[in-house]
């Protein structure tokens, strides 16, 4: 099995679980994102869900919104196996930087929001 891949099972798109993260949900800063994230409501579920955000507000054209979108989308196949699989989460990764940060940034940066998820795993089960 390939562990580089970002299938659709991964991607969080249902709206109630969206509104549940959000409303319900833990979070934490890392710059450049702010972390909000949810043990996995399903009990069957195996993978973790993960919902990117960028603000239209702060990034105005599309296309640099898809830009950072796709670095995060990237970095996080890259490193998700740095995460534990033992509680699936739900994770929104929003984006708080004012500019475009290159990409080896953000491939630094979201590992360490990994494993600070990992850290918060192991106080849940504490």
């Amino acid at each position: 099995m390939r562990t580089h891949t970002f299938r659709k099972e991964e991607r969080l798109n249902k709206e109630k679980w969206i509104q549940e993260l959000f409303t319900k949900g833990s979070s934490f800063h890392l710059y450049p994102f702010k972390v909000l994230y949810l043990p996995n409501p399903e009990s069957s579920a195996r993978l973790h869900q993960v919902l990117i955000s960028v603000s239209s507000r702060k990034f105005k054209r599309a296309v640099d919104r898809n830009k950072i979108k796709r670095r995060i989308r990237e970095a996080y196949r890259l490193h998700k196996q740095n995460i534990s699989a033992a509680q699936p989460w739900l994770i929104a990764y929003i984006y708080i930087a004012k500019e475009i940060l290159p990409s080896a940034v953000i491939h630094e940066k979201l590992p360490l929001t990994l494993e600070t998820l990992n850290t918060k795993g192991q106080e849940k089960k504490v």
